[in-house]
């Protein structure tokens, strides 16, 4: 969150963040509200002070044998006490109101964030892994198709027993997102990150510290009453990505700078409702309700942030160099950056099943797979995590960083669709290969059950 100093004396700056965001925020209220806030804070002092005077006054005054006086002086301290409880009440009504509206303000972008207002008007960066492109079929099958062929995704049955926007991976399909994982720990762990291993439900106030709440509480899947529309309750949700629960670790906490750069990474499901959109968006695992991802998470001295933001891109561009995935770079513009981050790359990987009529240079589709983002202290000051750059210093607000290493089944749909070989099998990526006990192609999956006969055969 932004602090409320910040905000008093860059009121301009933070008008323009929720203009450029498209963001709507009373800020004014907020300015309102922080004014007399510290009005009343002022007069609580006053008052306070006069009190303690007339206090100290009033033994004196007995000994003085000055009794109308001193009854004078209790009448008088008794108003100060009444008059600075009501003080003292508003005060406290005005600062919860003033945090709660503080929560719907969002991170400043940095200074060098392309400025547009839709994602039409992101920046590409660069594109990786185009000069080499292995061979394709004349008509790649999209994954969804493929899929549901070679029987290694099932939507029909992963709806059947959950709903829109769930599936299973069968055979193959499960070894490779279970490889994918594996792949992906491994991988990190030479960048020098920590494992963690998550709890999946996470409490509202942690939900919160990562800035999805309040902003995206309807985006959540709550563990409970889903009736209840009140998220502070004490109550859990399942986690719409890693970052929540590995960031609010440290929540409330007072790290070292030794501790830092402190780089964690944790594999987990996640849970959102994605509402996705029409044709293609919401077939297959493009845009599903579980999803299986790695996070990264980082920690870091302020000074270091943007180094180290440069540093996680990296790190997370090299999941899809090992595969030999084509790729590319889109810096987000203002319009785009999401609620929390200052400054924000997402990787697209490239995904041919789908318009390839024109080459892989308009052809294909790019699918989402990291957002590299830098929180800036916007995390750190909502879940107080700070650092003592010297241990005899002051504690100081951190910087936090996250970046997707990365989410699963859209690297699936990648492989499936650019692995894809004429004959309708799919090559299994060198890197992965250890992982899948040596197997080197998808070939499918013997179906089960009548649904796997054809209509002469049900009939029989």
């Amino acid at each position: 969150m932004l602090s409320r100093q910040f905000v008093r004396e860059n009121p301009d700056t933070v008008r323009d963040a929720l203009e450029k965001k498209g963001v709507d925020a009373d800020l004014d209220r907020i300015l309102e509200i922080d004014e007399e806030w510290r009005e009343l804070k002022a007069r609580g002092d006053e008052l306070r002070h006069e009190r303690n005077e007339v206090s100290s006054k009033i033994g004196q005054l007995k000994q003085e044998g000055k009794e109308e006086k001193a009854q004078e002086a209790i009448e008088r301290s008794g108003e100060l006490k009444d008059e600075l409880e009501d003080v003292e009440a508003r005060a406290d009504e005005l600062e919860t109101e003033l945090e709660r509206r503080l929560l719907t303000l969002p991170m400043v972008p940095h200074e060098d964030v392309p400025v547009g207002a839709t994602e039409d008007e992101n920046v590409e960066r660069r594109r990786e892994g185009f000069d080499d492109l292995r061979e394709l079929p004349d008509e790649v099958v999209p994954h969804y198709d493929l899929g549901e062929e070679l029987d290694v995704l099932d939507f029909e049955r992963g709806a059947k027993v959950s709903g829109g926007g769930f599936y299973f991976s069968k055979g193959a399909g499960a070894r490779l997102e279970h490889a994918l994982v594996q792949f992906m720990l491994d991988l990190h762990r030479e960048q020098e990150y920590v494992d963690v291993f998550p709890p999946i439900p996470v409490n509202s106030k942690s939900m919160e510290g990562t800035g999805q709440f309040p902003k995206f509480v309807e985006d959540a899947y709550r563990i409970g009453d889903v009736n209840e529309a009140d998220y502070e309750d004490d109550d859990l949700w399942l986690l719409p990505t890693a970052e929540v629960p590995v960031t609010n670790m440290y929540r409330d906490e007072i790290l070292l700078s030794d501790d830092l750069p402190l780089k964690h990474q944790a594999y987990s499901p996640n849970f959102r409702r994605e509402a996705g959109e029409h044709g293609t968006e919401t077939r297959g695992i493009v845009r599903v309700h579980q999803f299986n991802k790695v996070e990264m998470v980082n920690f870091v001295e302020p000074d270091e942030s943007y180094e180290r933001f440069e540093g996680l891109v990296d790190e997370a561009e090299e999941v899809l160099r090992r595969l030999d995935l084509p790729y590319r770079i889109l810096e987000m513009c203002t319009g785009d950056l999401g609620f929390t981050q200052a400054k924000k790359y997402d990787i697209e990987v490239w995904a041919p099943g789908d318009d390839m009529e024109d080459g892989p240079e308009e052809g294909g589709r790019w699918l989402e797979v990291s957002s590299v983002s830098n929180f800036e202290d916007f995390q750190a000051r909502r879940a107080g995590i700070r650092y003592r750059p010297e241990r005899h210093e002051s504690a100081e607000y951190l910087h936090t960083l996250n970046g997707s290493g990365l989410a699963i089944p859209r690297v699936m749909v990648a492989i499936l669709e650019y692995y894809q070989n004429d004959d309708g099998t799919v090559d299994v990526p060198e890197p992965l290969q250890p992982y899948m006990n040596g197997q080197e192609v998808i070939e499918g999956t013997r179906k089960v059950g009548e649904s796997a006969l054809g209509d002469g055969e049900r009939e029989a």
